[in-house]
């Protein structure tokens, strides 16, 4: 109603695919349901020119449906082809056809082995050439006279240009029938040929059929009137060639009859007239990505047409219009009340059978009526009402509807930029001169494993339901979300990419969740305590590896607002996978044994603990909006830790204020605010600079295939350019970090003033830049710079860059460094960084210490499978025994070098041969292992006290039943057989096996 009031409402004609048997236009979708090969009459006829100075010179045009041509009213040609005008010296006849088409009026040129150009000769000859634009707006004879006396035939008969128009066939000037072409229709209108609002020439009714506008064809269905037709052209020697073409052919899916293209009454949108504040309110909008709204969208709204909204449809919203029979007085109805008021009928029921039957008198012509016109509204002008229609806008929400519109956000597919977001922004132009939203989300297709559209059809998916039974719905929510869909590119969807995000985010997220659980239990259990998080202690933390997952936690809160603030998914969410690997890959790993209370005893462990708490806290809210299931699960565990958990009590956790602990869900909380107090630039960048290392140590390792059982001697690191922060900490705090981590006994950072004796700095030039800036010089500079020694190539970056033939070259993005390791020496083995700005070295000289470290380490690990395999906790006691074959003291040899790691490790239960177990140890496990390439059999016992030699089997049974653990030092007196024994500590028996080889010497490198 609000349209029809600015008058950017009015009637006019749509070219569609048309069924003549079911006398209803169809969609293009349903056009494309059922082609067939067909054959068709093709002619070409002439159209003589007026006023020509050459006299009798004729156009020629092609086409396959002789029966529009009693509908002619224009011919187009394209504005830049080449036309000329020949004599056909067989007929006598002047014809202006395009020059790439002499093939459409002589046939034999088409025959590449017949033709030869010689013949030309006796065809044709060419008088004049011309471009398209030389003959537009000249006149001719129409073909038939019925629309010579039409209200704008002084429009009629001429030739129009477009682009359309086109070579591959016909003879480049196309006969145009408003009526029965959609190109044709848009050319004409465009051309001022037809009027928006008038009448077509358009002489075929519903059913097909011809009316009486044509009276020699009058009742014959189009597709019977061809022959006729045909003969009435002949007749007036207009007739230049006839043959048939066999093509594919567009049919009713319904009744298996020909299709047509026919204009429809339609009711129409203004859209050009209001076009430029389409554009302007566009400009106010923001897109992610920003090319979809300034590329796709922008060229599509600069080139709007007006917008068909009625479809000839039974089931749709009916248009509001009533009009009489000559649509001299319409009416557009506005609500409920007004056709009420006019109809004097009060309607609940809006659909098409019901306010078909309601008439409202005629103001005009007393005694008539006016009725609905037929039409229902296009589904797409329904979904651009959205934002008014879902609040009963103005009758209701008025106040609530203005307050929020524009919306702040929408989101749809990239399909949508023809579609909704059009309609949209067309319809809140239109009537509010606004743009319907504020920031918008174009996402990309989901296509099939193989590229192509999903079909049922095809079954190129899997069922989205089994995906989601099998993985959870977050795990293939964050897949989406973390996809080239969310910056509007397709993704070829892959369940094998699902499983990817349970295996490399959720597992591990869990497990270090669990992780936590366990140690925060045992914690508890062991200080007597309960664990209250502590904001005030994770703030006071001093550990390197505390300081920097607290700093880079609140720095993942600030991008995580500042991205979303942006409308930017896209980065959103790696910077949340990412984290999660620093998380569990970085951090609970450097710190196992912290958290254990294993290094640093309980105050350690708690104080790690507290920070990982923290830790969880945050980036469970942080990723809840992604993952709404998995950090519900962990936020009702975390929650409970929370001194406000109590509050949430007898409804209390769905009320204000929300806070940790007391909301009852995880989505009732706000994101967490960042804390720029622990924002901690230079730790972020010291444990960047540790992760390198490790990683490139690694890698050297892998190179020389050295395990990372076996220690190395040596790691030396050559950073180009270090901070002096980066330096004091690799050196300092987190160098154990870096030993324990690659294994190695020492670890050199080389200063800069001994770079030189470790590795070279070489420089290229950066192509991709200097390649305009230098042309020719290319050659001559990468030359140059390439062949500079070290020092001058440091020289080179320190002074900021060179000078070259006159050029200046910046060192900061026109040239590329790189260090190369250069010592000398085979023990050596190093890599790079891609960027060439680490080289880590690492010295895999092999002696004996080192591979007796190598073969310790592989027993701890042996062990620590046993544990595991007994079910056994961490703070389990055992006693571990060894048997190697005869002769061989492999494990011997590596255990008696490496007691200190046992100890450490295995709270001093350090591996002895199995000949000293006593015989009532009892084997919770044994298994055979490799160690150092020798097979020995491991045991894990449960501890038992240990009694010198000689004593009696029946002081050993009562020694079996002992607890180590209950030993106090004191005597023991028992009773044998009526006689009293005394037991000394230390003489007779010992605590364990450890502690008799100690006392009695019976093992020399047991000190």
């Amino acid at each position: 109603k609000e349209l029809f009031k600015k008058d950017l409402v009015y009637q006019g004609y749509k070219v569609m695919p048309f069924s003549t048997a079911c006398g209803t236009p169809l969609s293009n979708f349903e056009a494309g349901l059922n082609y067939k090969d067909v054959s068709d009459p093709a002619v070409v006829v002439s159209f003589p020119v007026i006023g020509m100075e050459d006299g009798d010179v004729s156009f020629v045009a092609w086409t396959t449906t002789p029966w529009t041509l009693p509908s002619n009213i224009a011919l187009c040609v394209h504005p830049t082809m080449e036309y000329i005008q020949i004599l056909d010296k067989k007929a006598d006849k002047r014809y202006i056809l395009a020059k790439s088409r002499l093939g459409q009026l002589f046939p034999i040129m088409n025959n590449k082995k017949k033709w030869k150009p010689k013949m030309a000769d006796e065809l044709y000859a060419i008088e004049q050439t011309f471009v398209g634009t030389d003959l537009v707006g000249k006149k001719y004879q129409p073909m038939f006279d019925y629309f010579v006396n039409d209200e704008d035939a002084s429009e009629y008969f001429r030739i129009l240009s477009d682009t359309y128009v086109t070579d591959d066939a016909g003879t480049g000037i196309v006969h145009q029938a408003p009526a029965f072409g959609e190109d044709d229709y848009r050319v004409c209108l465009a051309h001022g040929v037809i009027q928006k609002g008038k009448d077509l020439p358009c002489p075929v009714d519903s059913n097909g059929m011809f009316t009486e506008g044509v009276p020699e064809v009058k009742g014959l269905h189009v597709k019977k009137a061809d022959d006729t037709l045909i003969g009435l052209i002949k007749e007036k020697g207009r007739m230049v060639h006839k043959d048939q073409l066999q093509h594919s052919y567009p049919f009713c899916w319904r009744s298996d009859t020909p299709l047509i293209y026919k204009a429809v009454p339609s009711w129409f949108v203004k859209v050009e007239e209001i076009r430029d504040k389409i554009v302007e309110n566009n400009k106010k909008t923001y897109w992610v990505p920003n090319q979809v709204k300034e590329g796709r969208f922008h060229s599509w709204l600069t080139d709007a047409r007006d917008w068909a909204v009625s479809r000839n449809r039974f089931w749709g919203t009916p248009i509001p219009i009533w009009c009489s029979e000559s649509m001299d007085e319409v009416v557009c109805i506005g609500s409920v009340d007004e056709l009420a008021e006019l109809s004097g009928v009060r309607v609940t029921d809006l659909h098409k059978d019901v306010v078909d039957e309601i008439t409202i008198p005629s103001k005009k012509n007393p005694g008539t009526v006016l009725r609905r016109v037929d039409e229902v509204f296009d589904c797409w002008f329904e979904s651009g009402s959205m934002p008014y229609a879902q609040k009963h806008y103005p009758f209701e929400n008025k106040e609530s509807f203005e307050n929020g519109f524009p919306a702040d956000f929408i989101a749809e597919g990239l399909d949508q930029t023809r579609g909704w977001f059009y309609t949209l922004m067309v319809l809140s132009t239109a009537l509010f001169d606004k743009p319907a939203f504020k920031n918008l989300i174009v996402n990309g297709l989901v296509l099939a494993g193989d590229g192509k559209k999903m079909s049922k059809r095809l079954k190129n998916y899997p069922d989205p339901n089994l995906v989601i039974d099998k993985y959870g719905a977050d795990a293939l929510r964050m897949y989406l979300i973390n996809s080239p869909v969310v910056r509007a590119e397709s993704l070829k969807f892959q369940e094998q990419g699902v499983l990817g995000v349970v295996k490399e985010v959720f597992l591990p997220l869990y497990n270090a969740f669990r992780f936590f659980s366990q140690n925060l239990e045992r914690l508890e259990a062991n200080t007597g305590t309960k664990f209250v998080p502590s904001k005030e202690k994770v703030s006071a933390a001093t550990n390197p590896t505390d300081v920097w997952i607290s700093a880079a936690t609140q720095g993942l809160i600030k991008f995580v607002h500042e991205e979303m603030t942006a409308y930017r998914l896209y980065t959103v969410m790696p910077a949340l996978v990412s984290f999660v690997t620093q998380l569990t890959n970085w951090y609970v790993r450097l710190n196992r044994g912290r958290l254990k209370g294993l290094e640093g005893g309980e105050s350690e462990s708690e104080a790690g603990l507290q920070v990982m708490y923290d830790v969880l806290l945050d980036v469970t809210i942080l990723m809840a909006p992604f993952t709404p299931f998995i950090t519900e699960y962990f936020y009702q565990h975390l929650r409970k830790l929370q001194p406000s958990y109590a509050d949430a009590a007898n409804g209390g956790g769905s009320s204000n204020p929300v806070m940790p602990g007391k909301s009852d869900s995880v989505h009732f909380l706000t994101l967490p605010a960042y804390d720029e107090g622990r924002l901690n630039a230079d730790a972020v960048e010291a444990m960047e600079a540790l992760q390198v290392i490790v990683e490139s140590g690694r890698y050297v390792r892998e190179k020389r295939t050295i395990s990372l059982r076996t220690p190395v001697k040596c790691v030396t690191v050559i950073l180009r350019n270090p901070s002096a922060n980066v330096i004091e900490s690799l050196n300092g705090p987190l160098k154990g970090y870096i030993l324990s981590e690659l294994n190695a006994w020492d670890l050199v950072i080389v200063p800069k003033e001994e770079e030189h004796e470790w590795v070279t700095l070489s420089l290229t030039p950066n192509f991709n830049l200097l390649g305009r800036k230098l042309g020719k010089k290319m050659k001559a500079f990468k030359t140059h710079v390439t062949s500079m020694t070290h020092a001058d190539a440091v020289a080179c970056l320190e002074n900021g860059g060179l000078d070259f033939e006159g050029l200046t070259i910046s060192a900061k993005d026109e040239l590329v460094s790189k260090l190369a390791f250069s010592k000398e020496g085979e023990h050596w083995e190093s890599t790079s960084t891609p960027e060439g700005d680490v080289v880590v070295a690492v010295d895999c000289t092999q002696d004996e210490a080192i591979l007796s470290a190598g073969r310790s380490r592989e027993l701890i690990n042996a062990i620590q499978q046993l544990r595991k395999a007994a079910g056994l906790d961490l703070s389990d006691a055992v006693e571990v025994f060894f048997e190697e074959s005869a002769g061989i003291n492999v494990v011997e040899s590596a255990v008696s070098n490496n007691t200190h790691l046992f100890e450490a490790k295995f709270q001093g239960a350090i591996p002895v041969p199995k000949k000293f177990a006593p015989s009532w140890s009892v084997v919770l496990r044994s298994d055979s292992a490799d160690i150092g390439g020798s097979k020995v059999e491991v045991s894990i016992c449960r501890p038992a006290v240990a009694g010198r030699s000689g004593l009696s089997d029946e002081v050993g049974y009562y020694l079996s039943t002992l607890e180590p653990s209950n030993l106090d030092g004191s005597a023991l007196s028992i009773t044998v057989d009526g006689k009293d024994i005394s037991l000394t500590q230390g003489e007779d028996f010992w605590v364990n096996t450890v502690a008799k080889l100690r006392a009695t010497k019976a093992i020399s490198w047991l000190k």
